[in-house]
Parts: structure tokens; C-alpha cells; sequence
């Protein structure tokens, strides 16, 4: 096979996986936003964040990268901070998310041989073009919680409020 025809089919792969992260998202966001209330949908996101990162351990044990378990669970530990914190505070999901997008594109970079701050060894492979299809689902829940952000704060001062009245 060519360079051509592969370099074409990379790129027929990675429009299908975005369009499909793009579809994941707002069907993801249309379902919750139906059943869950205000507070319970930004929980919701925050423990989805934590599930999304910890995808990179399971992908560890699949592709047994034996060496890459310490930064991995490292990366699954920030980002399982930052979503407990984005269970109170929207912004800190409206950050969390784009920066897992780009612990995404990182390792689809690093699958591609264009190698980072990080030693090859320490880093997972990845399913081909995952990491585009995740950094665009990524990408598109955080700019959702940015538009929800005032609501969910609300909830949860409204929340506050009706304890306070009993």
C-alpha cells in the first residue's frame, strides 16, 4: 500500500472518529440533561471525567505497557482531583475536560512516533484514532458545562437556601 492511500485512509478514520466523539456528546448531553436534575448532572460529569481517564489503565493492562502504570495512574489521579472538585465547581470540569482531550492527543501523537516531554515507554498505546474521537467528546462536554455552569451553581446555592428555611 502507498503512503498515499494510507495517509488517506488515516485521515477517512480520523473525520469518522471525531464525528462520532462530536455524536457521543451530544447524545451523552441530551440523555442526561433529560433524566438528571441540575446537581446531579454536574456529579454526573465529574464521575464521567474520573471514568474517561481511568479508559488509559485499562489500555495499560490491554496493551501490557508494564512500565507505563506509574505515569499512567499518576494522570487517572490528577484528573480524578479535578472531578471531585468539578462535583462543587463547574469550572474546574470546564478545565479538566479539555485538559484530558490533551492527554488524549498526546498519546495519539506519541502512536504516531511524535514523542513528548515523556519517555516512549511511559505512555500506553492507544486504539487507532482514539484519541481524536475522545478529544473532540472531551472537548464538546467542556464547552457544555461552560454554558451549564450558572445553572448548576445555582442549584446548588438553591440547595443551600431551602436547608437553611427548615
Amino acid at each position: 500500500m502507498s503512503d498515499a492511500s494510507s495517509t488517506l485512509g488515516f485521515v477517512v478514520i480520523v473525520i469518522l472518529y471525531a464525528t462520532i466523539g462530536f455524536l457521543a456528546a451530544v447524545g451523552t448531553i441530551v440523555l442526561v440533561r433529560k433524566v438528571l436534575a441540575p446537581k446531579a448532572e454536574q456529579i454526573f460529569y465529574a464521575m464521567f471525567l474520573i471514568a474517561v481517564a481511568a479508559f488509559y489503565l485499562a489500555f495499560t493492562a490491554y496493551f501490557t505497557t508494564e512500565t507505563a502504570w506509574r505515569l499512567e495512574g499518576a494522570f487517572v489521579a490528577v484528573f480524578t482531583l479535578i472531578a471531585l472538585v468539578g462535583t462543587r465547581v463547574p469550572m474546574a470540569l470546564v478545565v479538566g475536560y479539555p485538559l484530558h482531550g490533551l492527554w488524549d492527543m498526546l498519546h495519539e501523537l506519541h502512536a504516531h512516533g511524535v514523542h513528548s516531554f515523556f519517555e516512549p515507554s511511559q505512555l500506553t498505546a492507544i486504539p487507532l484514532a482514539y484519541g481524536f474521537f475522545c478529544a473532540v467528546f472531551d472537548l464538546s462536554v467542556a464547552a457544555y458545562a461552560y454554558t451549564r455552569r450558572e445553572e448548576w451553581n445555582a442549584a446548588w446555592k438553591d440547595g443551600a437556601r431551602s436547608k437553611a428555611a427548615v
